[in-house]
């Protein structure tokens, strides 16, 4: 399975539809990862599925 990159400029204006926070890009799971709501968001085909109901949740 390729590994697509997200445009950098779109990763600049993405934010975490739950909190409007900061997400940060986690190139090795293709995932957009919100901290602040403890979601990782997937990547699909290099795109950016910005679901809340599409996001795994993450402990920690």
């Amino acid at each position: 399975m390729a590994s697509h990159d997200v445009d950098p400029k779109l990763l600049e204006i993405l934010v975490c539809p739950m909190t409007k926070g900061a997400l940060r890009y986690d190139r090795e799971k293709q995932e957009l990862i919100s901290d602040q709501a403890k979601l990782a968001y997937p990547i699909r085909d290099g795109i950016p599925i910005m679901l809340i109901d599409e996001a795994r949740r993450i402990d920690g």
